[in-house]
């Protein structure tokens, strides 16, 4: 059997600018495809090219169910999400595709993510169903 695994990403235009949030089983790919207009839609017309954060997931539900919370949450929080581990909003496709090493570092615990230490809930927005 063939293990696959799955990326809930955001891409901007800019720091703390634009956000998209996507999911994908193939990332280096999806975000060269952001990165060069390939795709019509959102991330095209408002020029998000710049990978600024992904998680990995071994199942598409899990990966599906997080992108789904991920979009509800305010602006605010998915700026805080991406700037615990990448507070410079470096383009981590360069790193994906093995140019540079990645820019940014695993915190020992972020509030309200899901990681340990985690207390922080962000109301009803984290609640699913």
């Amino acid at each position: 059997m063939r293990d696959h695994s799955y990326a809930v990403y955001l891409m901007t235009n800019t720091r703390r600018g634009v956000l998209y949030v996507g999911v994908t089983s193939n990332l280096s790919s999806r975000a060269q495809q952001h990165r060069e207009h390939l795709l019509p839609g959102f991330t095209r017309r408002h020029g998000c090219t710049r990978l600024v954060w992904f998680e990995i997931h071994t199942d598409i539900e899990s990966a599906i169910q997080r992108e789904k919370l991920i979009r509800r949450w305010r602006r605010q929080w998915k700026f805080e999400l991406v700037e615990a581990r990448n507070p410079e909003w470096i383009d981590l496709y360069p790193a994906l595709i093995g140019e540079i090493d990645y820019p940014w570092h695993e915190p020992p615990a972020v509030p309200g993510f899901g990681g340990p230490g985690s207390t922080l809930r962000f109301g009803r927005d984290d609640i699913e169903g």
